[in-house]
């Protein structure tokens, strides 16, 4: 990252932090045992890895940093993260293999993407190697903690604020607590932005909702806008939930998407 980039990253850590002081009544996220939440930071720029730890300490979060792929996946496999902060530009490895990696160890393990690149293939490839969500260099590090808590709450990593229950539409059954999935009693995986986008449609059923909506829940953020990041993604559910069956997942040209039963 270059020095304008650091800079950049400097003020945004002062923002959050002046945000977090002034912000009382904020409760840190915890672990569901208790604990604090665990971060993997993986980059290779050690200014860069500076801001981010202390920003996320700063949450009462415990944070451990890499400077390449293989130390990645060893820390993740002896420390168990809940979450991974990965740059796409390693000196050994590249982010994506990294990726495909730390879910062979952590299955849906939420990462967010941190990319100098800002083209919309460039993205979508993150998004379609099974990243969760990213954030472009430069970038302010409030915005890296927010979209890291929606992670982690999507990913049900941290300790639930109320008792969970199971979700049913038809044949397909969505636990909120143990994040199983299945339809027809056969069992369902998921990565953690999938399973919320199918969440947001299983609570509710039968109602259309457009692509802002979506952006807005799933995400929390509109990615500039792009709606196809919305489409992506239901085609990956679609693999999952509709593939050899009657669908599930229905499209409203101009309006949406929805979900019902498949006799309907």
């Amino acid at each position: 990252m270059d020095e304008k980039a650091v800079s950049a990253a400097r003020e945004g850590g002062a923002r959050a932090g002046a945000g977090r002081a002034g912000a009382p009544g904020q409760e840190p996220l915890r672990r569901p045992d208790g604990g604090p939440v665990r971060i993997l930071v993986v980059d290779d720029e050690p200014s860069l890895t500076e801001l981010l730890s202390m920003a996320l300490r700063y949450e009462g979060w415990e944070v451990r940093a890499a400077g390449g792929g293989e130390a990645a996946v060893r820390t993740a496999r002896d420390w168990r993260p809940d979450a991974v902060v990965l740059d796409v530009m390693l000196p050994d490895i590249d982010g994506l293999t990294v990726l495909g990696r730390l879910h062979s160890v952590t299955p849906g393990i939420p990462v967010l993407f941190l990319t100098a690149r800002d083209a919309v293939e460039d993205r979508i490839a993150g998004l379609t190697a099974g990243g969760d969500d990213y954030v472009t260099k430069p970038f302010s590090l409030e915005e890296v903690i927010a979209r890291l808590r929606g992670l982690l709450r999507r990913a049900g990593a941290t300790a639930a604020g109320q008792p969970s229950s199971v979700l049913a539409v038809g044949d397909l059954t969505l636990d909120e607590d143990t994040h199983e999935v299945a339809r027809g009693g056969a069992e369902i995986r998921l990565t953690a932005t999938e399973f919320e986008l199918l969440r947001y449609l299983m609570r509710n059923p039968r109602r259309v909702l457009s692509k802002a909506q979506i952006l807005d829940r799933v995400w929390s953020y509109d990615f500039g806008g792009q709606g196809n990041v919305v489409e992506l993604y239901i085609s990956y559910l679609r693999r999952k939930i509709d593939a050899g069956r009657a669908p599930m997942i229905h499209t409203r040209r101009g309006a949406g998407y929805l979900l019902k039963p498949a006799a309907e």
